[in-house]
């Protein structure tokens, strides 16, 4: 039986008067591939920021392998959790080779100084993310999808039990999206590494999660596996769009099709319900 390594029960989270998380509860598996989408404000990188330790819930209990995230130092929940943010820093004068070292800042002694098998784990990160040969270029050198997997494998780096990514695929073309995936698809299996990450792609989550989290407003709509969230209803609810959901020519997965206005109002006129 799979051992969950995040459980979150009623997390609520408020900037002022405006609110961020409320009553937020789920359970994150060992070895899922676990996808938050939602609108966007509905709160999905307030709820990675609360899960690494960056913002603190106001309310509610969170336990991440097993231990209340309070208990946790900031270097020893770096030991456990990776967060690899939307997107990487441009205006960074750093070479790929010393990014990807920073991920070994929680394991190195008071002097912080990296040894061999540091070095070593940093060329084996890069090596996993196909960005060894762009070892000794800046970061500011680099396109955006090279960037991002610069940060992924600074993350691997970290050997962290759990990896959060953060919109990780927004900004980048179709195949530098699908390579990210990819890489975590393998980072999962190859390493036995948990994955949670926020998607506005609602196709992308259908093929790659194995659990998705629907939220709007900061609550939870709708939590399981991506045939029970992603519903014509369910998605149409939360989007406040029109939205088709039917099958994958791929496989047994949903595709989401938006629907433009233009393709609903000869439909109203000549008295065609939609389904």
């Amino acid at each position: 039986m799979m051992k969950n390594v995040i459980n979150a029960r009623q997390l609520s989270y408020s900037y002022g008067h405006l609110r961020g998380l409320e009553d937020v509860s789920f359970s994150v598996q060992q070895g899922d591939f676990f996808i938050i989408i939602g609108p966007n404000g509905s709160g999905k990188t307030t709820l990675l920021k609360c899960i690494s330790g960056i913002l603190r819930p106001r309310t509610g209990r969170l336990e991440i392998l097993g231990a209340a995230v309070q208990g946790y130092s900031r270097k020893s929940l770096a030991r456990s959790i990776a967060l690899v943010p939307q997107t990487a820093p441009v205006d960074f004068p750093f070479t790929v080779t010393e990014v990807v070292l920073m991920g070994r800042s929680p394991h190195l002694g008071i002097l912080g100084v990296e040894h061999q098998q540091d070095l070593e784990r940093a060329r084996q990160a890069m090596d996993f993310t196909g960005v060894a040969s762009l070892a000794h270029r800046r970061l500011d050198q680099l396109s955006g999808g090279e960037r991002q997997r610069v940060m992924i494998a600074r993350a691997i780096c970290q050997e962290p039990r759990i990896i959060l990514l953060d919109e990780p695929t927004a900004s980048l073309d179709l195949a530098h999206q699908v390579r990210v995936m990819d890489l975590m698809e393998r980072l999962r299996h190859e390493k036995k590494v948990t994955i949670l990450m926020s998607s506005h792609d609602i196709n992308l989550a259908a093929l790659y999660g194995n659990r998705l989290m629907l939220l709007k407003e900061g609550h939870v709509v709708s939590i399981g596996p991506p045939a029970e969230v992603l519903t014509f209803q369910t998605l149409e609810a939360a989007y406040g769009c029109p939205l088709l959901v039917d099958k994958s020519p791929l496989g047994n997965f949903q595709r989401v099709t938006l629907v433009p206005q233009k393709f609903i109002d000869p439909a109203i006129k000549a008295g065609i319900r939609r389904p």
